[in-house]
C-alpha cells in the first residue's frame, strides 16, 4: 500500500500535468487566432492606396469597411470554456501598417482663447483684490471715472455737432453768411437826447455818478468811430454794437441802439457806403462778459457760423479784462482775438483805473459773472426784465451759457483747439 507521501507526490504531479495541459491548450488557441489574423493581413493590401475590388476602385476607407471592420467584430475565444473573448481595438486606434496602437491626441486649448483669458484676468483681479483691496478699489474707481469722462466728452461733442447741423439752414437763409470776422463795440451808456446834434455832450446821455466827468460823452463817440474804421478795413467783418436796456430812468432804450443812432447821425464817419449795411446790434448784454459772449452768439444768428477773428473796441484800460479774462472764459484762441482800445477822459482816468482793478478782481474770482456781486450788478441792469433769447441762435454754446464755475468751461466749443 502506497504511503501518504507517495500519494501526495502523485496528486501533485497530476495537478502540474493538468495545469500544463490547460496552458498548452490556451497557447494553441492563441497561436491559432494569431495565425488567422496573420493570414488575413497577408492577403489584404494594407497600404493607403486604392485597389480594385469587383471591377471597381476601392479606397482605403472602403477596404477597411469591407474587410477589416467585419473581421474585427468576430470574437475569437482563447479556448473552450474561456469566458474571455478577443478584445477588438477601437476604430482608428490600431495602425495596421506599423502594427502599433495609436494614441488619440487631445487638442490643446490655445492660451489666447478669449474665455480663458477673461477667466485668467478675473482670477488675477480677485487675487490682487484680496492682497491689496484698497489699491484695487481706487484703480477701479479711476478707470470708471476715466471711461465716464471719455463717454461724456464724446456725447457732448456729438450733441454739439448734431445741433449745429440741425440749426444750420444753409447759407442762403442767413443774410450775412459771407462775413467771417466780428468787430464788437461794447456799449457804456444810453443816448437820451431827442436831438442828434449833441452826441458829444454829457447831458445827451444817461450817465451814472462815476461817469459824470467832462469829456465822457466824447469817449463814447470815439468808440463808435473806432469800430466803424476797424470794420471798414476788413471786407469780411461784421460790426456789432452791444448793450441792453440797462438804465431804468433812460427808458426802454438799449445801449446798442443808441450807438447805432449816433453812427447814423454822424454819417458813419464817411464810411456809410462801406459799413452801414453790415453794422447791426446785440441788445441784451448787461456786462462786459455778456458783451463778448452774446455778440458771438448774435454773429452765429446772422451768419450761420462762428467768427474766425474777433476784435473788441473799448477803453484801453479794459484790455486786460477782455483779452485775458473774458477771452479765456470762452476759450477763444488768443491768436485770433484782438483789442482796439481808446483812452478815457483825462478827468476820469484815475477813478476809472481804480474801478477797473476792482472789477477785474471780481471776474478773476467769478469768470462767468454768475455769483455774488457780479450777478447782483447784472440783475440790476435789467430793469425791464427782458427775456434773453440766447442760446437759441447758437445751440452749440448751450453748455457755455448754462455753465457757472471758477474753472474754465470744460465742454466742447466750436472754435476750441
Amino acid at each position: 500500500m502506497p504511503s501518504a507521501t507517495e500519494v501526495a507526490g502523485v496528486a501533485k504531479g497530476a495537478i502540474v500535468r493538468g495545469q500544463a495541459a490547460f496552458y498548452t491548450e490556451r497557447l494553441h488557441s492563441f497561436v491559432n487566432s494569431f495565425s488567422h489574423l496573420r493570414s488575413f493581413v497577408g492577403g489584404v493590401v494594407l497600404r493607403r492606396r486604392s485597389v480594385f475590388a469587383g471591377g471597381r476602385l476601392l479606397g482605403w476607407s472602403g477596404l477597411r469597411r469591407r474587410y477589416w471592420i467585419p473581421f474585427m467584430k468576430i470574437n475569437h475565444a482563447f479556448g473552450s470554456g474561456s469566458p474571455k473573448s478577443f478584445q477588438v481595438y477601437r476604430r482608428g486606434d490600431f495602425d495596421l501598417e506599423s502594427g502599433t496602437i495609436k494614441r488619440t491626441r487631445k487638442p490643446k486649448n490655445s492660451p489666447l482663447h478669449p474665455f480663458k483669458m477673461i477667466k485668467s484676468i478675473g482670477n488675477r483681479i480677485q487675487y490682487y483684490s484680496k492682497l491689496h483691496p484698497i489699491m484695487v478699489f481706487f484703480i477701479s474707481l479711476s478707470v470708471g471715472v476715466t471711461i465716464l469722462m471719455v463717454l461724456s466728452l464724446y456725447e457732448s461733442q456729438f450733441r454739439m455737432m448734431s445741433n449745429y447741423k440741425k440749426s444750420d439752414k444753409g447759407s442762403d437763409t442767413y443774410p450775412f453768411a459771407k462775413f467771417r470776422n466780428l468787430v464788437m463795440v461794447a456799449g457804456h451808456s444810453v443816448y437820451t437826447s431827442s436831438s442828434c446834434e449833441k452826441v458829444d455832450k454829457e447831458n445827451a446821455w444817461f450817465l451814472e455818478s462815476y461817469q459824470k466827468h467832462p469829456g465822457q460823452a466824447a469817449t463814447f463817440v470815439t468808440h463808435i468811430q473806432e469800430g466803424i474804421e476797424v470794420a471798414a478795413r476788413d471786407d469780411e467783418a461784421l460790426l456789432l454794437f452791444s448793450g441792453g436796456e440797462t438804465r431804468k430812468d433812460a427808458g426802454p432804450r438799449s445801449e446798442a441802439q443808441s450807438y447805432w443812432i449816433v453812427a447814423e447821425s454822424k454819417g458813419w464817419f464817411g464810411k456809410k457806403e462801406i459799413v452801414r449795411l453790415r453794422a447791426l446790434t446785440e441788445e441784451y448784454a448787461r456786462d462786459s462778459f455778456e458783451n463778448l459772449l452774446f455778440s458771438v452768439c448774435r454773429f452765429r444768428e446772422l451768419t450761420g457760423t462762428y467768427p474766425h477773428n474777433i476784435t473788441v473796441v473799448g477803453y484801453d484800460f479794459k484790455e486786460e479784462r477782455f483779452v485775458h479774462l473774458h477771452r479765456s472764459a470762452i476759450r477763444f484762441p488768443d491768436t485770433r482775438f484782438f483789442y482796439s482800445g481808446t483812452p478815457s477822459s483825462s478827468t476820469s482816468r484815475e477813478a476809472a483805473l481804480k474801478g477797473e482793478a476792482l472789477v477785474r478782481t471780481q471776474f478773476q474770482d467769478d469768470p462767468y459773472g454768475c455769483l455774488g456781486s457780479l450777478r447782483r450788478k447784472k440783475l440790476g441792469r435789467d430793469p425791464f426784465h427782458r427775456s434773453i433769447p440766447y442760446p437759441n441762435g447758437c445751440p452749440e454754446l448751450e453748455g457755455l451759457f448754462k455753465y457757472c464755475g471758477v474753472a474754465p468751461f470744460p465742454g466742447s466749443l466750436p472754435w476750441a483747439v
